[in-house]
């Protein structure tokens, strides 16, 4: 068996065993990068082949088949970086519920770690299964301060690392547990508030920009793509008449002559720019409404097949609208 993990840098291997862990994974890095390496070594040659077969030039057919991989690792990182999100997400979300049960738990006279695991609910999903490690840890020796931390180092939390430092405080130089959890499930509470109400705000903005990336730019580029097929036409029908070209009217530099792009060309950048700026409007989107770009995995494919869908629309509307032009 191959050992990938042999063929990149110790720190790039200790990187990808930390993402692993923030993301809830239960792969080894090895497995991971096998993934990785030879998924991208095959993209890259499946690809190169294909556009060479399709009679492209070499370069180019190389090019693409680099920009496959490239992107097939780009994507595999972003889906790591969104599960790791997503768990972020979820913790802080039912953070508040957990303190306030570890607070209930605590003043009916139970120790803190004891009361950790009591109020781990299933509701509470894999969260409570890291909470019930605690006991694990402390049955083998460690610390409930080493615990406490290497719960928070689970997740990529500033929320809980915040609140784990104030409860090993509180262990450290005393004061009341059962007050300070209630008071931590509090301020994230109305934390949660406040940012729900600055999304809110920006619900405008994100509709604006939402628009512009689905709607406005395809509409844009289809009408273009259109005008320049019925410009092709029309050229096509003077040169028909005009073989030897358009008189210059005594003003060499002046002569008409159609467009050097043709239509295919135009039509393969137009569909290119078309799926990046709507993949990049759903990470703006979710910048703005939700404060995490990687969020936006979640709607960028909507947002690619909507804008496709209204490229394709407005170009058969316009087409028809232009019906009378023979060839368009």
């Amino acid at each position: 068996m191959i050992s990938f993990e042999k063929l990149v840098a110790r720190n790039v291997v200790v990187f990808i065993s930390r993402e692993l862990d923030l993301a809830g994974l239960k792969m080894t890095v090895n497995k991971f990068l096998e993934i990785a390496i030879v998924g991208g070594f095959l993209i890259l040659t499946i690809l190169s082949y294909s556009l060479f077969f399709l009679k492209f030039n070499v370069g180019i057919a190389a090019l693409g088949g680099i920009g496959g991989a490239v992107l097939f690792e780009v994507m595999l990182y972003m889906l790591l970086e969104f599960n790791i999100e997503k768990r972020k997400t979820f913790v802080e979300s039912i953070l508040p519920d957990y303190l306030q049960i570890v607070a209930a738990n605590v003043r009916s006279g139970i120790s803190l770690d004891k009361a950790m695991v009591l109020a781990a609910r299933p509701e509470f999903k894999y969260f409570s299964d890291d909470v019930k490690l605690v006991t694990k840890a402390l049955y083998a020796g460690s610390t409930l301060q080493s615990t406490l931390f290497a719960l928070a180092e689970k997740y990529r939390s500033l929320q809980l690392k915040h609140t784990v430092r104030m409860l090993v405080e509180a262990i450290q130089y005393g004061g009341g547990m059962t007050d300070l959890l209630n008071q931590v499930a509090k301020d994230i509470r109305n934390q949660q508030m406040i940012q729900k109400e600055v999304s809110g705000q920006l619900f405008m903005y994100t509709i604006f920009i939402a628009f512009a990336a689905i709607v406005g730019a395809p509409t844009l580029y289809a009408l273009t793509t259109r005008m320049m097929t019925v410009t092709d036409t029309v050229w096509a029908g003077i040169l028909a008449q005009n073989p030897g070209g358009l008189p210059t009217a005594g003003v060499s530099f002046l002569r008409p002559s159609p467009p050097k792009i043709t239509i295919s060309m135009y039509q393969s950048f137009a569909l290119t720019a078309v799926i990046l700026i709507t993949s990049f409007g759903s990470f703006i989107v979710s910048a703005i409404s939700t404060g995490s770009v990687i969020r936006g995995l979640r709607y960028l494919p909507i947002f690619v097949l909507v804008g496709l869908g209204v490229f394709y629309l407005v170009g058969a509307v316009i087409g028809t609208m232009f019906s009378s032009i023979s060839g368009v």
